[in-house]
């Protein structure tokens, strides 16, 4: 049965955050279709992963043979992490949009999985893998909109998920988040809610259509 890497970086609770409110909606309906399917919930808010490091790093480029002691725990860490994305059938991310980009919780999920000569470059050991994103921002952001100039998370995902790993990549995106908050918004909030209803049902009709066509 397919395995489903459900990834959240929220520093929220679900009923605090659209983006986990969303990313739960998509992993319902997938278990729904797949109930004896395999989950893997990282919470990257709740359990962060290593920064990468120099020895990481360095060791992503060198011979695993030339390795030294703190080159060889350092990859170790890694290598759970990418054989963790090799394995998925698919993949869901919560990304909400935090000063312009993502968590760095997640920039760090990132660092760890993107490897040379593995993931990405010309192996690209994920090809081709379903990967949807849900990102949420506390404004508007889209084509047209007066910040469109300032969205670096669809811009900067599809850059390393599709170009650099060749996923199969796909956006949820609910908008004006923070209008339920800021006093300056609140004529905004019937938007909010109603991009929130969107997302949340494109939520659900994305999942069980990857869940079928996976299954076919």
């Amino acid at each position: 049965m397919a395995t489903l890497l459900h990834i959240d970086s929220s520093v929220f609770p679900t009923d605090a955050s659209t983006s986990r409110a969303v990313t739960d909606a998509f992993r319902r309906t997938w278990q729904e279709q797949h109930p004896q399917g395999t989950v893997i919930h990282r919470d990257l808010a709740t359990d962060p992963v290593p920064h990468i490091t120099a020895h990481a790093h360095t060791a992503g480029f060198s011979d695993p043979a030339a390795h030294s002691p703190e080159q060889a725990a350092a990859f170790a860490e890694r290598l759970k992490l990418i054989e963790e994305l090799e394995r998925a059938d698919a993949v869901l991310i919560g990304a909400p949009m935090y000063n312009l980009t993502i968590p760095s919780t997640l920039k760090a999920w990132l660092d760890n999985v993107v490897l040379f000569g593995r993931t990405a470059g010309n192996a690209q050991s994920v090809k081709g893998t379903p990967v949807t994103v849900v990102a949420s921002r506390g404004g508007a952001y889209g084509p047209g909109t007066p910040r469109e100039g300032y969205e670096y998370v669809q811009n900067y995902l599809s850059a390393i998920l599709a170009d650099f790993l060749g996923a199969d990549l796909d956006f949820i995106v609910p908008e004006l988040t923070m209008a339920p908050a800021n006093p300056d918004m609140a004529e905004l909030i019937p938007l909010f809610e109603a991009s929130r209803e969107r997302a949340l049902d494109e939520a659900a009709t994305k999942a069980k259509q990857l869940a079928q066509r996976l299954a076919a």
